[in-house]
């Protein structure tokens, strides 16, 4: 059992690594100073569908960290 949440922590930790790096920066940086920043507008609808597969992914890192740290006091 603990093996199955050892694999399970590992793959939602490398998935989330991953997962954080997809995400778009939120400050516009320099493109800020042509408003270029405009041009890459349409692309919410899929951040927002990353952030919601990256709250699952990272709900289910930290419920396999609480359960391993549940098993391992005991």
């Amino acid at each position: 059992m603990t093996n199955f949440f050892f694999i399970l922590q590992m793959i939602s930790g490398i998935l989330l690594i991953i997962l954080v790096l997809l995400h778009s920066p939120k400050g516009d940086g320099i493109a800020a100073i042509g408003s270029a920043s405009q041009l890459f507008s349409s692309q919410k609808s899929a951040e927002k569908g990353l952030n919601k597969v990256t709250y699952i992914v990272g709900g289910i890192f930290i419920l396999s960290t609480i359960v391993l740290g549940c098993l391992f006091a005991g």
